[in-house]
């Protein structure tokens, strides 16, 4: 359903971010300032004691400063309850008294026809569920009690029983008045060439009904009673109700299990699923019929970050697994992956809980593997690697395949594991790593020397990128102690700033504390209660002479100060977390990602040291340095 302009926007005004998260967390109150629209507390999607959730209910939008969560009251809705985007606007506009819009008429038409065809099919898993019951369904029923279904999960699944006659269910359903031309579109008959009355799709098997998320029959599954039948298995077609490409059996109540802890597995079959849910494993689903497919790899990362792939321990649960290896490497992301529980013997998850018992599983999902492992074993077991040329070519396949990755920081952190691999089965230190320039600069050779001019500013002086930073720190502060205005303005930049130093942290909690106090009151609390603190500040060097510090009139050129040294220090220490990430990468499996990024942070460097004020602090041989070490790392990585 396609929703008309501006309703979002109506939904979104009508709401209150701070009402929807609210009943979910619990507000720290020193932190919160409600006047502002500014709340904080325990992240909900991690566990954590501090308050680092943030809502900001003027911008309706959340941020968590420790998982890095964020989004809007619909993105909160749909992570917390385990719903679609289409399910969490329906629960707002429910919440803000909204009615949905209304469809256009062809939409709506399309929308009766899908009521009516789920009318049909509830029609019809009623009657395969009488048929069970019946004389017919004896050997149905003997077969179930044999895969030791009990009642409980007979009645749970909904399983049936479909006669091996050739119009049963047709009758039944048209004696209730249901027309023909449903009960085909269902996909519950076909309808013969000849033009003859259509003729039942299931006869002599056992009935598995298809639900989708929201519990509505969509389609059937049947397990053929006859071991001669030319299908074991046999889903309904597709139909308007039933894609087999982007459902999965058992979604909806999988996504409530997942939503209160369980693990999201994914078995083969209908029977392997019904087994796990009864042992306690509520979480499980399976394709219909065919391999995994992208949309049912997305739905499955929707209700859980690691779903476990539970494989038969057979040929061929292990080529399925490998199929499912290729499919997701593109697809992967930063805290999206796969696990592959490895069952033993050829067993599926129905022979090896009724053989040993939900132990038994539970000890072969605990030992699930990440997909990196997977990978490796199919492009290395049964191989034997005993000359040169065969080490290269496994290089040259394993570069392939993570070329796929298109996450960068992912793919840097799959080559490390495979650089670990590789030296465990070759027993030497790894030479995916290409030669390091020489004469380049190294980190730990020191920074270069200050021009004359810089050496007794203490920025140029200083030794290590910390102390840098903290001087940029002292700056900060002693800005906003000198222009106490500016507290309020600045005060979300001031509450994400790391503190080095403890006397300086005192003061900066004393301003938060205090920033919607006046100015005049917040320089009295400061002189009353951070006393050491303000007198740290007065005596550094480095501020005594600073003009934003002198100029105590002149708020407009301390306020472009204090955000000039507020970027910078934020670009610094992101441009150096940057470079940290680049090395790890270039230690395991470089690619021309790690060149990419490099270049990235050579270019935010020197644009956050590009000043938009007239600054006496020249730091030109500092960038210089640093430019010299980002060229380094891009020499190493191309091999000159």
């Amino acid at each position: 359903m396609s929703l008309p302009p501006g309703f979002l926007d109506e939904l979104r005004t009508r709401v209150t971010l701070s009402d929807v998260v609210g009943r979910k967390v619990m507000w720290d109150q020193r932190k919160s300032n409600r006047a502002k629209g500014d709340y904080w507390a325990p992240c909900p999607f991690h566990q954590e004691k501090s308050a680092s959730f943030h809502v900001d209910d003027r911008k309706g939008f959340y941020y968590c400063f420790g998982c890095h969560a964020k989004g809007d009251a619909l993105g909160f809705i749909k992570e917390t309850e385990n719903v679609s985007f289409m399910e969490a606007v329906e629960i707002l506009a429910r919440e803000a008294g909204l009615p949905m819009p209304a469809r256009d008429p062809k939409a709506t038409e399309r929308a009766d026809r899908r009521t009516e065809l789920t009318q049909v099919m509830e029609e019809a898993v009623k009657f395969y569920r009488l048929q069970l019951n019946t004389q017919a369904g004896a050997g149905a029923r003997d077969y179930l009690a044999r895969r030791r279904l009990g009642a409980s999960a007979l009645e749970r699944f909904e399983i049936g029983f479909a006669p091996d006659t050739r119009h049963g269910l047709f009758q039944a359903l048209t004696g209730k008045g249901i027309a023909p031309d449903l009960i085909v579109e269902a996909g519950l008959c076909i309808r013969p060439e000849d033009g003859g009355a259509p003729y039942d799709r299931f006869r002599g098997r056992v009935i598995f009904p298809i639900r989708d998320a929201r519990g509505r029959a969509i389609s059937l599954g049947g397990r053929a009673m006859d071991p001669n039948a030319r299908a074991k298995y046999l889903n309904g077609p597709e139909t308007p109700l039933f894609d087999k490409g982007r459902n999965l059996y058992n979604i909806g109540p999988a996504r409530t299990a997942c939503g209160r802890g369980q693990k999201l597995i994914v078995a083969e079959g209908y029977v392997d699923v019904i087994a796990l849910v009864e042992a306690g494993f509520e979480g499980a689903v399976a394709p219909l019929g065919t391999a995994i497919t992208e949309d049912q790899l997305r739905l499955m990362w929707r209700i859980a970050d690691e779903p476990v792939i539970a494989l038969d321990g057979d040929a061929a649960g292990l080529r399925a697994g490998m199929r499912l290896v290729d499919l997701a490497l593109p697809m992967l992301e930063a805290g999206k992956g796969l696990r592959f529980a490895l069952l033993p013997g050829g067993q599926d998850p129905d022979d090896l809980i009724r053989a040993e018992g939900r132990g038994a599983m539970e000890k072969v999902l605990e030992g699930a593997r990440p997909m990196v492992d997977l990978l490796w074993r199919r492009e290395t077991e049964g191989k034997v690697f005993d000359s040169p040329e065969r080490r290269a070519g496994l290089d040259k396949i394993l570069r392939a395949v993570l070329l796929r990755i298109t996450d960068l920081s992912l793919r840097a952190h799959y080559g490390a594991e495979i650089k670990r691999l590789r030296e465990e089965l070759f027993g030497t230190a790894s030479q995916w790593q290409p030669p390091r320039a020489r004469g380049a600069w190294k980190p730990g050779k020191g920074p270069a020397l200050p021009l004359p001019s810089t050496r007794s500013t203490l920025l140029a002086a200083a030794t290590t990128d910390a102390v840098a930073e903290q001087l940029r720190e002292t700056m900060c502060l002693a800005i906003l102690c000198a222009h106490p205005a500016l507290v309020a303005e600045f005060e979300s930049q001031l509450e994400r700033m790391e503190i080095s130093d403890p006397d300086l942290e005192a003061a900066r909690a004393l301003m938060l504390a205090h920033a919607a106090a006046p100015p005049a009151a917040l320089a009295e609390t400061l002189a009353a209660e951070a006393a050491p603190a303000l007198e740290k500040l007065r005596n550094h060097p480095h501020v005594r002479t600073a003009p934003p510090v002198l100029r105590r009139d002149d708020t407009a050129f301390a306020r472009m100060c204090l955000a000039e040294e507020l970027a910078k220090l934020s670009a610094a220490r992101a441009v150096k977390a940057e470079i940290e990430e680049a090395m790890e990468a270039l230690e395991g499996l470089a690619d021309e990602g790690v060149t990419w990024r490099i270049t990235q942070a050579t270019k935010a460097y020197h644009h956050a040291e590009k000043s938009k004020i007239n600054d006496t602090a020249d730091l030109g041989e500092d960038r210089a340095a640093m430019s010299q070490f980002l060229q380094s790392l891009l020499d190493k990585h191309s091999g000159r």
